[in-house]
């Protein structure tokens, strides 16, 4: 029986991965725990030792493949044996190539998922090609519950981006925001988002 357990730091995520467990495996064992306090400690502090060995117990404790969902302490969960969420969305992006748009709406996301972006493209034996693009002025809405909105003009900006200059894809760096994928299914190019590919990702390897 495949076990997953995901790190989140934000009971917004529980939904998403439930839906994608029914979709692509009803049968596993999903364990979801949510730690709203490390994301705060991380924007306040960075990633300080306490931080780091309270993430390595926990995945040490988890049963099954460990996901941690947020971006900003993916780095240190990684190190503690958990998968990234954006990993195997960040490896997607390299594999089309750039330019690609990368959308975050935390600052604290920024130097991670830009330094794994990078990483995916060297690995491919590429030059990096990244267009950040930061949305951190509808943070607010996302902490407020208010998701579709969020959504909404987290797609509406990328929109705007790619009228100003083209990428080959978009990788919407944060697992918050994926809905705003569906709201542009009309692009011709791939918009890339890391639940979906981190769960076939982990499916695939049990």
């Amino acid at each position: 029986m495949t076990k997953i357990t995901l790190l989140h730091t934000s009971d917004a995520h529980v939904p998403t991965f439930k839906a994608l467990q029914d979709r692509l495996a009803p049968e596993a064992i999903l364990v979801q725990i949510v730690r709203k306090d490390w994301l705060k400690q991380a924007q306040k502090h960075g990633v300080p030792d306490k931080l780091r060995r309270d993430i390595a117990a926990t995945v040490d404790a988890a049963e099954g493949t460990v996901i941690c969902t947020c971006t900003t302490i993916g780095a240190a969960a990684a190190k503690a044996g958990a998968i990234r969420v954006d990993a195997p969305m960040m490896d997607q992006a390299a594999r089309i190539g750039g330019p690609v748009l990368m959308v975050y709406a935390l600052k604290s996301t920024e130097t991670p998922s830009t330094e794994l972006l990078e990483a995916a493209f060297h690995a491919q034996g590429k030059d990096a090609e990244i267009r950040a693009l930061f949305c951190g002025e509808f943070w607010p809405l996302f902490e407020a519950g208010e998701h579709e909105a969020f959504a909404a003009c987290i797609a509406g900006a990328v929109r705007h981006a790619l009228t100003e200059e083209p990428a080959a894809c978009v990788a919407l760096a944060q697992a918050s925001m994926a809905g705003a994928a569906v709201l542009l299914s009309e692009l011709d190019i791939p918009v890339l988002t890391s639940p979906k590919q981190a769960m076939l990702t982990v499916l695939d390897k049990t």
